[in-house]
Order: structure tokens, then C-alpha cells, then sequence
């Protein structure tokens, strides 16, 4: 699969949606005005269909319809786009707590954790729909930053660690293709389309409580009549508006889901697990339908079919034998019904632990790392796994409290070097929180114990406990990280990667808003790049003749004439700077983003080699982009680094 080329798709399937509700809308314009005039017609007492086109209503109803429609949709992905996991809250999830005992949902959520490390996204959410038999699960999501995976009851009890894991890659490569953010806009714009036969509905209802308060004034039957027809109409232009927005959903739907099921074979390798899970869904009498209210509304979200549909046409997923038979051709279509039992979880976890390091060597050269993005396989899986296990127990426990996720955070900047270390505790001290200082170098103590390539995932898997802190809690954890990065007066390569990702995948939950654009100018996408590879070639050089061999390493992996790309003075290379540059990038196309990438990668593996610093800084740029990247796994010329190199 290739990443770039998917998010290529993704936008073009963006405006094949918004030609499609275009065409959605302008049926319901002509539909409502059809209803309007025939009901003045009958009003006042005309033949119906005597004069029928009247230029100065349809333009009245159109601009009132399409306003209509334009405002309720805007509203609705407002809405989603401030808490997309509100379409997991509206099926009745709820939120899986990371600190629970129950075994079922601790193995959900490691294979989750697994995953993300393994794709080099932020870990999700996780949401459990317990009053769902059926055996379902779904993704939502504008972006990394603001994602959720959630799965039903069946889903959680039904199925063996590795189908659970077939599920939860298909779910992720629903989000890493931006999928997600699709669906999260369908339904915004679906729902504009609905309210018209919402408001027929309320209409009808009105009339009636009012025949039913038992009020005997003497009334316009015309008039009546014609609320009567309008109310009638727009129920039932509403109706035919979810047939086609049923047909919208499949259009779009149908052959991403058979896109998805490829992906998580190709992420676990493993397609006994997806094919396992896909099975017991056609033996199960419950399937995979959902009993919430709210379950057609979020079918294109799903697994698998999550409600029943009269004719295949509507249906947002390929048919169960096809996904079955497509990941196993040996299948015959045998699907004997009957009840699941439950799994024993007990005899599955130990596996976990029992991960071993892949051992492939291969150069770090920057098509590999291109090809790499979004494309994790199972080596990356496994070797994810191995480095969770080798996270002492009681600090994986106890980093899913947000206090003690708190502490590890800025336990991971605290300096080997004594005196900067007693700088940094002192600048934690001046905070005014005595207790703080302690909790960290407690958990600084506790980090010794782990690889330096597990700081990263260590990061990672303390966002979700951090996203639980409140506002006030997360601007503390900002300032305390600023004054342990500043005690020193100088930012290294891992206390700058550490301050994206926060600020990247924390501002967007606590401050979702976009900022100003007052606040940070826009700058030229090619001054951008050329930030970017100067701050990488001055990172990763020992002297001005190696930053400028870096920057011209880059350099050539850009497409001839695209850029004027100059290795600008170290003196015009500061944080703020690169901030905006990394914010800049991150709106340019798919195929342009991958190709900085490939430049970045050649930056910083000048040498031959790429340490676990500059790694991490990798994948974080990455990540920034919006482009995953899975971690460089043992062979690929990593090395600890000796020194502690700085941007700035």
C-alpha cells in the first residue's frame, strides 16, 4: 500500500462526496419546491399544476433550503470536528479506563498500544459499547491528534488475540488512510440533508398535539390542508433524502472496507486472525448488527454491516463471503450458525511478552523510510511488542494514571550530566509544587531501567492518560516542560521531539481550535523546506562542512526546479521558526510532504547512520506531517548516541 498515493485517493474521493451531495441538494431544492407550490395551489384554491414554474419562489426556496442545509451540516461537523468520539458516546460507548484490572479489556487495549507504537500514530481512545452482543467495531477521527477506536461487547469477549488484532489493524487503516475524516464529514453533510424530513416530522407532530388539546376554533381548511401536505412532503422528501444518502454512503464506502481488510493482512501478516474474526461474525445468530438507536446514522463507520438493509444496493460493506473469500480462497461458504462461547483470555496474554526483536538489517535510505510510512508489517508489530515487554511492568501499570504519566514525561528530559540535572530539579522546585520534584526523579529512577529507543513509545503510551488531565493541569505540565528543556540554555534533539509531540497531540484535544493566523504568519513552503533541512543539517554536523554536505544531500532527493532550497546561517534557525515551517508543510500535498520526508531522512543519515535521537526527531517531523512512520527497527545503522547534540 502506498501511503501517499491513498491520501491522493482520500482527497478525491473528498470532491467525489461533494459532488454527490451537491447532486443530493439540488434534488431536495426542487423536491421542497414542488411541495411548496402545489400546497399554495391548494391554499388558495388554484388548479395545482397551473402555472407551476414561478422564477421568484424557486429562488426564495433555494436560497432558503440550501442556506438550511449549508448551516446544519456546518454546525454538525463542528461539532464532530470539537469531539469526534461523540459518534462513539451516541452508539453508548464508553471510554475504557487504561488503568483497568478486567482482562479482556486490558488485552484491548494492548493490542491498541502495540499498534500505534508499530504505525507510529498517537495511541487512540479506546471505547467499549457493552450493551452490544454483536460482534462490530469502528474508527473515528479528523486527524492522529483526535482519533478513537471503539469495539462492541461481542467483539471484546468473542474473539481470540489475534482476530481482536485482525480487527483493530483494519480499524487503524481506516485512520491512517484518513478514511475516518471522510466519514466524520458524510455525516455531516448527510446530516444536513435529513433535517428536511426532520422538520415534516415535527411539523406532523405539532398538528396533532394541537388536534389533541381538543381546540375547537374555526380554522382555514385550506390552510390546514396545505400544512397538512408540506408537512407530508418533507417527511417523505426526507425519506427519499436517506435513500440516497444510503446510496451516497456505499458509493464511497464499499471499496474501502475490502482496502482496509488487505491493509490489516499486510499489517499483522496474518490473515487467519482477520478471516477468524470475519467467520464467527457469519456464525454468529447476533452478526455484527447493532441494537443503538443511533446505529444507521454511523453505519459507514463500522467493522461490518451494522444494521439490516432491504436490498444490497444500501449496503456500506462488500457482501461477508466476498471479504472472507478474497483473504482466503480456499473458502467454500460454510457458515453454520449458533452461539460463541467466550474466549479465555488467560491463555493468550503471555504471548505478548514473548515477542522477540526483529533482527533484519537494512541502510536507513530515504525511499525506504518514504515506502515505510503508513505501511507497518508485522516485524514492526512484533518488535513493538518486544519493547512494551521490556518496560518494567509496574512502570507500563502505573503510566496509565495521569500524575504518574506527568512525572514519567519530564522524568524522560531530566539530563545524565549531574549538575544539569540539579539545575533542572531546581527549576521544577521554583514551580511552587515541592511534591513534583520528587515524583519525577522518582520516575527518572525508574526509567533507567528502560532501552533509550523505548522513549518514544514510553511518550506515546502516556498520551491517553494525559489527555484526562484538565486544562489548567495541562498548561503546568508546559511550563514545567519548558523550564526542565531551558535549564540548561540549550534544547537537544529529543527534548525538542518530546515538545512537539505534546504540543501536537495534546494542543489538539485541549485547544482544538485552529490559531490565529495573526498569531503565526504564513511562510513560502519553499522557505519552509529550507528551515527544515538547515535545522537538520545543523543537528546532526560536528562542523559547517558537514551541514552543508547534509543540506545538499537533501537537496537532491527534491524533484529538479520544484524548490530554490539555501542552507540558510545557523543564527536564522530557531524553534519558533521551525514550529511554523513544520505547520506550514503540514498543508501541502501528499506526494510533496512524502517527498520532504525523503529529504529529511537523507539529512540526517548523512553519516551512514541515524542515532536514536535523531530517529525519534525523524518520526516526529514525520508525525507533524501527518505522515506515520514506524520506528527504525535493530539493524537499520542506529546508534546511541554519544553526545548530546542541540538545535538551539
Amino acid at each position: 500500500m502506498d501511503f501517499f498515493e491513498e491520501q491522493e485517493r482520500a482527497r478525491s474521493r473528498t470532491g467525489w462526496l461533494i459532488v454527490l451531495f451537491s447532486l443530493a441538494v439540488c434534488g431536495t431544492v426542487m423536491a421542497v419546491y414542488a411541495a411548496m407550490k402545489l400546497a399554495l395551489q391548494y391554499a388558495f384554491d388554484r388548479p395545482l399544476f397551473e402555472q407551476f414554474w414561478n422564477g421568484d419562489l424557486f429562488w426564495r426556496v433555494a436560497a432558503n433550503t440550501v442556506a438550511l442545509i449549508a448551516a446544519v451540516s456546518f454546525f454538525k461537523i463542528r461539532a464532530l470536528s470539537a469531539s469526534a468520539d461523540s459518534v462513539v458516546l451516541g452508539l453508548g460507548g464508553r471510554l475504557i479506563d487504561p488503568s483497568t484490572s478486567d482482562p479482556h479489556q486490558r488485552r484491548l487495549l494492548n493490542v491498541v498500544e502495540e499498534m500505534a507504537i508499530a504505525s507510529g500514530a498517537p495511541v487512540p481512545a479506546v471505547y467499549l459499547l457493552p450493551d452490544e452482543p454483536g460482534i462490530n467495531a469502528l474508527a473515528v477521527g479528523l486527524d492522529a491528534s483526535r482519533s478513537a477506536i471503539a469495539v462492541t461487547d461481542g467483539c471484546l469477549k468473542l474473539l481470540t488475540r489475534d482476530e481482536l488484532q485482525g480487527v483493530v489493524a483494519h480499524e487503524f487503516s481506516h485512520l491512517l488512510n484518513g478514511d475516518s475524516r471522510i466519514n466524520l464529514r458524510l455525516l455531516g453533510l448527510v446530516h444536513g440533508i435529513l433535517v428536511i424530513g426532520l422538520i415534516g416530522s415535527k411539523l406532523l407532530r405539532s398538528l396533532g398535539r394541537s388536534s389533541d388539546s381538543g381546540s375547537r376554533r374555526k380554522v382555514n381548511l385550506g390552510g390546514l390542508g396545505s400544512i397538512v401536505f408540506v408537512g407530508v412532503a418533507l417527511y417523505l422528501i426526507g425519506s427519499i433524502g436517506v435513500f440516497f444518502t444510503r446510496l451516497i454512503k456505499a458509493a464511497i464506502c464499499r471499496q474501502r472496507e475490502l482496502l482496509a481488510d488487505a491493509s490489516g493482512v499486510q499489517f499483522t501478516r496474518n490473515a487467519a486472525g482477520l478471516v477468524g474474526a470475519l467467520k464467527k461474525i457469519g456464525r454468529l445468530d447476533r452478526g455484527s448488527r447493532l441494537v443503538a438507536p443511533g446505529a444507521e446514522e454511523a453505519s459507514h463507520f463500522y467493522f461490518s454491516e451494522g444494521i439490516t438493509h432491504f436490498t444490497a444496493l444500501m449496503s456500506t460493506h462488500p457482501p461477508l463471503e466476498q471479504r472472507i473469500h478474497l483473504l482466503d480462497p480456499s473458502f467454500q461458504g460454510e457458515l453454520p450458525r449458533g452461539q460463541l462461547q467466550p474466549v479465555a483470555v488467560e491463555e493468550e496474554i503471555p504471548g505478548v511478552a514473548a515477542a522477540v526483536q526483529s533482527e533484519r538489517s537494512f541502510p536507513v535510505h530515504p525511499r525506504a523510510v518514504i515506502a515505510s510510512v503508513g505501511a507497518l508489517g508485522d516485524e514492526h508489530i512484533a518488535y513493538a511488542q518486544s519493547l512494551v515487554a521490556r518496560i518494567p511492568e509496574r512502570l507500563r501499570d502505573s503510566i496509565r494514571e495521569p500524575s504518574v504519566a506527568r512525572a514519567v514525561v519530564l522524568g524522560l528530559l531530566l539530563d545524565r550530566n549531574p549538575q544539569t540535572r540539579a539545575a533542572q530539579l531546581s527549576a521544577l522546585l521554583a514551580i511552587g509544587d515541592p511534591q513534583l520534584a520528587d515524583q519525577v526523579s522518582s520516575a527518572s529512577g525508574a526509567l533507567r531501567d528502560c532501552p533509550a529507543e523505548a522513549r518514544l513509545p514510553i511518550l506515546n503510551l502516556a498520551l491517553p492518560a494525559l489527555r484526562r488531565l484538565s486544562a489548567a493541569q495541562y498548561g503546568e505540565l508546559q511550563a514545567a516542560v519548558d523550564r526542565l528543556v531551558r535549564a540548561d540554555s540549550r534544547i537537544g534533539l529529543f527534548e525538542y521531539t518530546l515538545q512537539r509531540v505534546l504540543s501536537r497531540h495534546l494542543g489538539a484535544h485541549f485547544k482544538p481550535k485552529l490559531p490565529d493566523a495573526g498569531t503565526s504568519p504564513q511562510i513560502q513552503v519553499v522557505d519552509a523546506v529550507s528551515v527544515l533541512l538547515s535545522m537538520l543539517a545543523y543537528a546532526g554536523a560536528a562542523a559547517p562542512a558537514d551541514a552543508a554536505r547534509a543540506f545538499e544531500a537533501a537537496r537532491a532527493e527534491l524533484s529538479p526546479g520544484r524548490f530554490r532550497t539555501t542552507l540558510l546561517p545557523r543564527e536564522k534557525c530557531d524553534l519558533r521558526v521551525l514550529d511554523g515551517a513544520l505547520d506550514r508543510l503540514a498543508d501541502t500535498a501528499p506526494r510533496l510532504r512524502g517527498e520532504i520526508l525523503g529529504a529529511c531522512a537523507a539529512a540526517v543519515a548523512t553519516d551512514g547512520a541515524v542515532t536514536i535521537a535523531e530517529g525519534e526527531l525523524l518520526r516526529a517531523i514525520a508525525d507533524s506531517l501527518g505522515c506515520p512512520m514506524p520506528p527504525l527497527l535493530p539493524g537499520q545503522h542506529v546508534r546511541a548516541a554519544g553526545e548530546r547534540r542541540a538545535l538551539g
